[in-house]
């Protein structure tokens, strides 16, 4: 018996997916488990697999085309079977931009474009991510044809006179609209200040004696003062949204990720409920999840206040672009040995660089720099916060 498979609801926030590849053709014979494509949202690439076995009598769609969530993707059944019962309707083939009707009755007679006996190496799909080169065919030279790194890297330097530019891929065109519209919709501000980093330092280095929080460092503990701060001034843990500002008693926590495909988001939900342990494992996980391309699109969606740190790349002072509709967002530089008047004497201490971007129609100056004070009291008494 024909059985339709259609493209899953990959989260609350997914509504359409990209065709990122299909592994098997029209007429291929599947078994229940086996991966047949790759759909890809804004942020992740998932597989659909064969919920039965058989052969793959249609897939409805080319690579590249954009399908809402819950329509038939391809179908699985026995030799000769009708499928025209399960093929999506005109409206649907137009919203995800398939192919005319005269490209005959099945839409898709070869949906695979890329040869692949035993698929992309980890390392391959890095680069191709990466470089967002995708060739419609490449001579794997890796066991049972499996594509390597080498592969890729041979056929892109040999194919670079031919390229005028490379066009940036989904997430790039999402990530540089989202900037665009950041600076057009707010009118936003930067403060700079410091901190003393002594007692960060100090109780990383206690933590890292202890076997079981010595997973700890300084961006976890840094991101847990900025929890304890929001809870005391929730005016930043806002969103602005048509005309109406909207504080959170809750702190869902997004962090700045660097990824081969661009900038991502994840979320720590509920973090103001978490101990320092419970927090740095969490970033940890979604990090992980993140950069590996796996994480839940639910997992990208709903902060309510971000955290950028590029203290680990040298930069000691930045100006963080807002990510609406949240009012604020922290900018965490590296810690460098800075000269201060203490006492009417000069000192040197251990300072990290803060930056905070605020939205003027939301956050005034003064409650932004009030905001910095609180985070820099509970960032120089971090060993008195209870953390342990």
């Amino acid at each position: 018996m024909a059985t339709p498979v259609e493209v899953p609801k990959l989260g609350n926030t997914v509504e359409e997916c990209l065709i990122g590849r299909w592994v098997k053709r029209k007429g291929d014979s599947v078994s229940a488990g086996d991966v047949v494509a790759e759909i890809e949202t804004d942020k992740a690439t998932f597989e659909v697999t064969a919920p039965v076995g058989g052969t793959l009598l249609a897939a409805f769609f080319e690579e590249g085309a954009l399908v809402p969530v819950f329509t038939n993707l391809f179908v699985i059944g026995d030799a000769g079977e009708n499928v025209e019962a399960f093929r999506p309707g005109t409206q649907e083939q137009s919203k995800a931009h398939a192919p005319p009707p005269s490209a005959g009755p099945e839409l898709v007679e070869e949906p695979v474009r890329v040869t692949r006996s035993a698929g992309y190496s980890p390392r391959a799909r890095r680069f191709a991510d990466r470089h967002n080169f995708h060739p419609p065919s490449v001579n794997g030279s890796g066991p049972g044809g499996r594509i390597l790194e080498a592969d890729l890297e041979k056929l892109y330097e040999a194919e670079k006179p031919a390229r005028a530019g490379t066009p940036v891929g989904r997430l790039r065109e999402k990530i540089a609209r989202r900037m665009r519209e950041s600076l057009a919709t707010t009118a936003q501000y930067t403060l700079h200040a410091s901190a003393d980093a002594g007692g960060l330092l100090a109780l990383r280095a206690r933590f890292k004696a202890s076997p079981h929080l010595a997973g700890i460092n300084i961006n976890d503990l840094v991101t847990f003062c900025t929890i304890e701060a929001l809870l005391e001034v929730p005016s930043l843990n806002a969103e602005f949204i048509d005309g109406r500002i909207q504080e959170h008693s809750e702190v869902h926590i997004g962090f700045a990720c660097d990824t081969p495909r661009g900038l991502l988001v994840p979320v720590v939900r509920d973090a103001h409920t978490l101990a320092i342990d419970e927090l740095a494992a969490r970033m940890k996980e979604l990090a992980a999840q993140t950069v590996a391309g796996t994480i839940s699109p639910d997992d990208l969606a709903g902060p309510t206040f971000t955290i950028s740190n590029l203290g680990g790349l040298g930069i000691e002072y930045f100006t963080p672009l807002l990510n609406p509709p949240q009012v604020a967002i922290l900018g965490v530089g590296g810690i460098e040995l800075k000269p201060v008047r203490r006492d009417g004497q000069i000192r040197f201490i251990d300072a990290i660089g803060l930056s905070l971007t605020c939205d003027h129609q939301v956050i005034d100056g003064a409650p932004g720099a009030r905001f910095l004070q609180v985070l820099k009291d509970k960032i120089e008494k971090v060993e008195a916060l209870g953390v342990i």
